[in-house]
């Protein structure tokens, strides 16, 4: 029984992390696609609305693609620690 409790938790805290970055991921596009229409706007161009979202959709792709690969490049570092080799999970 204990078992199927913790299949149970185990689930509703994937469907619960599922929602949770689907909603993270819509709200980060409506920012792209408002911040390429602005832009497009501001240096003159009035581009239609599919151009607008593919614009986007490749703006957060890069996004994603940069995070994904360089996880610890923006990490701080000073000198007092020891000397790691890089380790980037993504090529395994």
């Amino acid at each position: 029984m204990s078992s199927i409790r913790s299949i149970l938790r185990g689930l509703l805290a994937s469907v619960i992390g599922i929602l949770v970055i689907g909603l993270l991921a819509t709200i980060v596009f409506t920012i792209a696609i408002f911040v390429v229409s602005t832009g497009a706007g501001l240096a003159g161009y009035d581009p239609s609305a599919d151009f607008v979202v593919l614009s986007a959709a490749l703006v957060v792709v890069a996004v994603i693609l940069t995070g994904g690969f360089t996880p610890r490049l923006s990490g701080g570092r000073g000198d007092d620690e020891t000397d790691e080799t890089f380790d980037d999970r993504t090529f395994n």
